[in-house]
């Protein structure tokens, strides 16, 4: 069963648009995310958070840090197309617990 899972969520992640960036002026993500695309929270030229929906389906709500002084954290970076991505990984250990990276605006499922 794992296996045809992985299998469907690659297929999915093939041939869905990618994902954009939007930014929002605040040091906190806005309560209601949208379904698709990664909101950046921005305050005063610095980047706190950037927030999505899990990708699995779940709905779950997805914060990860980008403070430098934060732990965890991570780096978002926009390539001149306009393509985002995330790094590291974006781990669940609880709930689903999806694994994947966001590269150039498309989910990677981890195996």
């Amino acid at each position: 069963m794992k296996k045809k899972s992985l299998w469907w969520r690659r297929l999915v992640a093939s041939l869905t648009p990618r994902r954009s960036l939007k930014i929002v002026a605040s040091d906190m993500l806005p309560k209601k995310l949208p379904l698709w695309n990664l909101v950046l929270a921005r305050d005063d030229g610095d980047d706190w958070s950037v927030g999505m929906r899990c990708p699995c389906g779940c709905g779950q709500r997805l914060e990860m840090m980008l403070l430098k002084e934060v732990r965890p954290r991570w780096d978002v970076s926009v390539d001149p197309r306009g393509h985002v991505s995330l790094h590291p990984s974006v781990w669940l250990r609880e709930g689903c617990k999806s694994h994947f990276w966001v590269r150039a605006g498309k989910i990677v499922w981890c195996d």
